[in-house]
């Protein structure tokens, strides 16, 4: 079955509904339909380069264009995990202990269902490796803001806690365990809530864009099983690191509560 091609006005007959919908939520007066507007452009000229740029990678397929693309989704990633913090660390390890969490789990749960389970020829073959890597970062990236916002959020508001936790002698990682255990929970809860709807209550993206361009049902349902799975171990390991190096990051070497390590919010 080939797949229906869309022409420009079709795409532009659904751009004018979403100005419609800007409209109305003007008329409404919430305060977001220049928001609405300008995330709208951005989607398009976002896409509009990477596809692009996807095509020039597509037809070099070359290890060092593949890894120059992933190492740019990485960074901006860790970029975005930092900028969804309400109250983050100072002095770059916001951006840091995000983005070594991501590397961590997402390069190396791609790098390993690309080698050992998908396996193309070769293996880092840019129509597997970027797809690939680019749902599960966005998934990890998630994970990791959620978790990160979490555990320093609550640290703040429950300072006096933790502080009079540390003065009855408990270690660091005792005082901060509910909060540590209830940021992991935070993190990992969309990841589990995508799984559980799956098939039920949606068709996630890759199976309905595999049905889409003519695959049998079968096949995609077998890819997204593995997606899906792939993209639990990259926030869950992900998770994991970035709750555990941050709440560290909250504690000097004598095991004193440093929230002045924190930013403003």
């Amino acid at each position: 079955m080939d797949v229906i091609a869309l022409s420009w006005w079709q795409l532009a007959l659904a751009a004018l509904l979403v100005v419609a919908l800007a409209g109305c939520v003007g008329a409404a007066r919430l305060g977001m339909s220049k928001s609405l507007l300008i995330a709208a452009a951005r989607t398009v000229i976002q896409l509009a380069l990477v596809g692009l740029v996807l095509e020039a990678l597509f037809a070099s397929a070359r290890l060092h264009w593949v890894a120059l693309m992933a190492l740019g989704m990485l960074l901006i990633a860790g970029r975005e995990v930092m900028a969804r913090q309400k109250r983050r660390l100072l002095g770059g390890w916001a951006f840091g202990i995000g983005t070594l969490a991501m590397f961590l789990s997402s390069f190396t749960v791609a790098v390993l269902t690309l080698t050992v389970i998908i396996g193309p020829e070769p293996w880092y073959r840019p129509q597997y490796a970027i797809p690939l890597l680019g749902m599960m970062l966005g998934n990890t990236m998630t994970g990791v803001a959620l978790a990160l916002d979490r555990l320093t959020d609550t640290a703040w508001r429950q300072r006096g806690v933790i502080e009079n936790r540390l003065m009855l002698g408990e270690r660091w990682q005792e005082a901060i365990g509910d909060i540590r255990r209830e940021a992991m929970r935070s993190g990992l809860m969309p990841i589990i809530n995508a799984m559980a709807a799956a098939g039920v209550v949606s068709l996630p993206g890759m199976m309905t864009g595999q049905i889409l361009a003519g695959s049998p049902p079968a096949l995609a349902v077998k890819y997204q099983i593995l997606i899906m799975f792939t993209i639990t171990l990259g926030t869950g390991f992900g998770t994991l690191v970035a709750v555990a190096a941050g709440s560290r990051r909250l504690f000097d070497g004598r095991e004193r509560l440093r929230l002045d390590r924190l930013a403003p919010p």
